[in-house]
C-alpha cells in the first residue's frame, strides 16, 4: 500500500513573524521538493514552525529538507522549531544524527511562544 500523499499548508502564526506550516502525509522522495518550495516561499522574519502532528514517516529525502530549512532560517537569521514529532519521525533524525539541528516542541502554541521570545 502506497503511503498518504502528503499535503503542505501555511498560515501566519499568532505572531505575524512567525510562519506555520503544517504538514500532512509521509514525507518522501516525491513529496520533499513540495516542502523545500513551500519552506522556501515561507518569508516570516522572525520564525519559522514546521508542524509534523500529521507525518506518520519521513525518509532522507525529507530529511535533506528538513536539513535545508534549518539552513536557509539559520543563514537569514531566522529560528526554526519542528512541532508533534511522533516516535518514528524523532528516530529517523536521531538515527541520521541531525536531531540536534532542531528545537522540538510538542505543540505550536509552545513552539510559538518560545519563539517570539
Amino acid at each position: 500500500m502506497p503511503p498518504p500523499a502528503s499535503h503542505n499548508a501555511g498560515r501566519a502564526g499568532a505572531n505575524s513573524e512567525i510562519h506555520i506550516l503544517h504538514l500532512q502525509g509521509a514525507i518522501t522522495h516525491t513529496t520533499a521538493p513540495a516542502l523545500q518550495q513551500a519552506v522556501g516561499t515561507a518569508a516570516a522574519p522572525l520564525g519559522l514552525i514546521i508542524d509534523l502532528c500529521e507525518v506518520p514517516s519521513v525518509d532522507s529525502m525529507a530529511i535533506g529538507a528538513l536539513v535545508r530549512a534549518y539552513v536557509a532560517c539559520n543563514k537569514a537569521g531566522r529560528k526554526l522549531a519542528l512541532v508533534g514529532l511522533n516516535h518514528r519521525v524523532a528516530n529517523v533524525l536521531r538515527l541520521t544524527g541531525v536531531d540536534s539541528l532542531f528545537a522540538t516542541y510538542s505543540d505550536v502554541a509552545e513552539a510559538e511562544s518560545v519563539l517570539s521570545s
